[in-house]
């Protein structure tokens, strides 16, 4: 077992505290700092506290670190991805392909010729891009299409004759074809069209808002915020299909193959599959295109509730269970003081494991040895090290736990 550090991610997006403030440095941090990378992406792979890097230890000893188990299911490279997120703007309206989506996709762009690295690039990676976000804090989304019937209540509340005509593609199939048609016809739309959609439908958020109905005051609030960044953007009209989905601390949502979705503020530990596959929708400056995004979306209906991972509890360890095969993840809070939950938890010896700590500090102890390891940093396991017995070394310690799936 090591102690690791993550790779920040300095996006226009980020928080100039909440990572700052989680490793102790000073505050405000000199530039935003959105996303604390723990795993072995060759994009921004974790460093040990020589230097060595992650990815460079895997290849060294892939049977040591990995096991055979997990090199015969996802070959020679970690199969998931640990992600710290600290938002104070939305992000990008997204998307991820799935396995054979996203392997297709990967070819097609190294046959023509497009290199890793192009502004252009939808597929930097052959995986699927999978992923639970667990909140830290009050963590606010967008995520997956909402009940169309719940859809059209929306669009018909904000009283605007300009959303009529479109209105139809939605009250004819009230499914996901509907949605389908709509989201299709809004976001092909035309920059002169949509210099006119745009403005009326955030006026009548605004009427809404006045009005001091509560139904869909979040969504109204939601989409003013969006239109006052990218004026005139078809993202603003997509956002309305979505469902706006508030997590509090410990609450999670797992996002699977082609769930449209969007981050607005907060911060969270994001688990996903070993990917940066993106593909972009709007209300970003970066590469976005339309015609793949569309290719790749999956526009079942679906409520909060159903994005919700099931949960199971082990002394103080709370289990996230998702369907992706390349991770697990968990939650552990230890108390330093023991009065008010356990302050020790004793860890199987089934690696790859990352621990991420996000408060207080933990003491890792096993076959002798001891590591202490404080919030923004990480402890790496390989398959090849023993099991190990965790102990809050302050009054309140939290950390989240990684490893395959099933293993």
């Amino acid at each position: 077992m090591q102690r690791i550090e993550g790779v920040i991610r300095p996006y226009a997006w980020g928080s100039r505290t909440v990572l700052a403030t989680m490793q102790g440095r000073s505050v405000p941090s000199a530039h935003p700092e959105a996303e604390l990378w723990f795993g072995a992406h060759p994009g921004d792979p974790a460093r040990f506290e020589g230097g060595q890097d992650l990815l460079t230890e895997i290849d060294a000893d892939p049977d040591g670190e990995l096991g055979p188990a997990c090199r015969q299911e996802f070959g020679d490279r970690l199969p998931y991805l640990v992600k710290v997120l600290a938002a104070d703007e939305p992000l990008s309206l997204q998307a991820h392909p799935s396995r054979e989506q996203a392997a297709e996709g990967f070819a097609r762009e190294n046959a023509a010729g497009i290199p890793l690295d192009a502004p252009e690039r939808n597929y930097r990676d052959a995986s699927h891009k999978p992923e639970v976000v667990i909140a830290l804090s009050r963590f606010e989304t967008l995520a997956g299409f909402r009940d169309p019937v719940a859809t059209m209540d929306l669009l018909r509340a904000l009283a605007v004759p300009e959303l009529d005509s479109y209105l139809g593609l939605l009250s004819g199939q009230p499914d996901s074809m509907g949605l389908r048609a709509l989201l299709t016809t809004w976001i092909t739309l035309p920059q002169p069209a949509l210099a006119e959609l745009v403005p009326a439908v955030l006026g009548g958020c605004v009427r809404y808002l006045e009005s001091g109905e509560e139904r869909f005051r979040g969504e109204a609030k939601t989409a003013l915020t969006l239109g006052e960044r990218y004026p005139d953007d078809a993202g603003v009209l997509a956002a309305l299909l979505l469902n706006r989905v508030v997590l509090e601390p410990g609450q999670a949502l797992y996002l699977s193959a082609g769930n449209l979705h969007m981050y607005l503020s907060g911060a969270a530990v994001e688990v996903m599959a070993n990917s940066d596959n993106v593909l972009r929708g709007g209300l970003t400056p970066k590469h976005v295109d339309v015609p793949e995004l569309l290719r790749v979306l999956d526009f079942t209906p679906r409520s909060p509730s159903e994005l919700a991972p099931r949960t199971s509890t082990v002394g103080p360890e709370v289990i996230f269970s998702t369907p992706a095969p390349e991770f697990r993840v968990s939650r552990v809070r230890l108390d330093g003081t023991a009065l008010k939950r356990a302050a020790s938890v004793e860890l199987d010896a089934r690696g790859p494991q990352l621990l991420v700590v996000t408060d207080g500090a933990i003491t890792v102890r096993s076959a002798g040895r001891a590591v202490d390891v404080h919030a923004g940093s990480g402890l790496w396991m390989g398959a090849s090290d023993p099991g190990v017995i965790v102990t809050a070394h302050s009054p309140a310690a939290e950390f989240f736990r990684s490893l395959v799936g099933g293993h």
